[in-house]
């Protein structure tokens, strides 16, 4: 695995640190941010085009607006590997 830090959400503290990485051997962006909550996971869901229930191994994460900077950062990084 070839991981790469982006970075964390520049508003963090000692509770919680939304984070960007890009697995640059996979070709795949990694993201820790804060879990929807329920009311926000069934709406998405409502909206999806999949009518299956979210499988035991996706889930919905919720990512503040301030990095959005950071997803541009790692997307970048992908595309610089073609």
């Amino acid at each position: 695995m070839d991981l790469r830090f982006v970075g964390i959400d520049p508003e963090t503290d000692d509770d919680g640190c939304p984070t960007v990485w890009v697995d640059r051997e996979a070709e795949d962006i990694l993201i820790q941010s804060y879990t929807a909550d329920a009311e926000s996971a069934g709406k998405c869901h409502a909206l999806s085009p999949a009518k299956a229930p979210i499988p035991p191994t996706e889930t919905i994460i919720r990512i503040p607006r301030r990095m959005v900077p950071l997803i541009r950062k790692a997307c970048d990084d992908l595309d610089g590997l073609r």
